[in-house]
């Protein structure tokens, strides 16, 4: 799937995108409304008018996801700190509107409560706030200061910025090696979660009928590169190539190494970019079929810090 690019911005303006539609009606909900201010030009103005928020709409943009958003920003201006989404997620599921980094670690996203969205855009452009900020103080829902409960593994900020390339497409799941300390403890990982076929699939072909329910197996493409050393959960979401519906993005990296179960750091690519989910290697083949047929969603995977995750009862 293609997308069209997106229009620049003006000096303080923030483009709000709507990617729900119905034929070619874009799908706002309530969001206008809730979000406050007035209009003016074509432009909401919040934050006692220090705020500018252009509303764009085009059904080329239908389910674009936050991931994608910094490959369609036009280049050789100013880039602005934050892209926010109106997805479906904002229309049929009273979630607040998606904030897409797109300055410090681009395709990485937070979700902000709609009454509160000139507060935060104005704090960030101010900088008073920095994205880091924001994924800090989420909920588990990927909300900024939600009161449900903070993640208990927050998701880390790379130690210095770098580019790298993209992910193979799929719509399996993919897992990817981002830590090469341990040969023998990845191929041991390997084979505990069903082995690799010349292809590098995991589970490619599984047997249906000797699977256990509660124990699911991962099948995901492997990704054994050291282009992707040191590759952190935020920035994931951009190298995902947008016409596969990659299930998620597995990332093996030093945690797995070290803690027992051999846990993987699950990243979201739809709701909340670059949320992450830590759970059991053994775990992660289940999450990605519940994912496949909408039967839970990300959060339902997220531990909270102090709660035992259920997986553990």
């Amino acid at each position: 799937m293609s997308f069209p690019g997106l229009p620049r911005s003006a000096p303080g303006e923030v483009l709000l995108v709507c990617t729900c539609y119905e034929g070619d009606k874009a799908r706002w909900g309530d969001l206008l409304d809730e979000i406050g201010g007035r209009r003016e030009g074509g432009a909401f103005v919040l934050a006692d008018g220090r705020v500018r928020l252009r509303p764009v709409e085009g059904g080329g943009w239908h389910y674009l996801h936050g991931g994608n958003v910094p490959a369609l920003l036009p280049g050789g201006g100013p880039v602005p700190p934050v892209v926010v989404l109106a997805d479906i997620s904002v229309v049929y599921g009273g979630s607040g509107p998606l904030l897409v980094d797109v300055a410090a670690i681009p395709g990485r996203a937070v979700r902000v409560a709609s009454a509160r969205l000139g507060e935060v855009l104005d704090a960030l452009l101010r900088g008073a706030l920095v994205f880091d900020d924001l994924v800090r103080a989420m909920d588990r829902y990927g909300e900024y200061q939600g009161d449900r409960g903070r993640p208990a593994f927050p998701a880390p900020t790379p130690r210095a910025r770098r580019s790298f390339p993209a992910l193979p497409a799929t719509d399996a799941a993919l897992l990817v090696r981002t830590d090469f300390g341990d040969e023998q403890g990845w191929r041991t990982l390997l084979d505990e979660l069903g082995g690799v076929d010349e292809d590098g699939f995991l589970n490619a072909d599984p047997d249906f009928d000797e699977i256990d329910e509660d124990d699911f197996p991962l099948r995901a493409l492997t990704v054994d590169d050291r282009a992707f050393e040191g590759l952190s959960p935020g920035q994931v979401p951009a190298l995902v190539p947008p016409e596969k519906h990659t299930t998620l993005v597995a990332l093996a990296d030093a945690r797995t190494f070290a803690g027992p179960g051999r846990p993987l750091t699950v990243v979201d690519l739809y709701d909340i970019p670059g949320h992450i989910a830590v759970l059991p290697g053994r775990e992660v083949g289940s999450m990605a079929c519940n994912l496949e047929i909408a039967n839970m969603d990300f959060y339902d995977f997220v531990a909270v810090e102090g709660v035992r995750p259920w997986w553990e009862g």
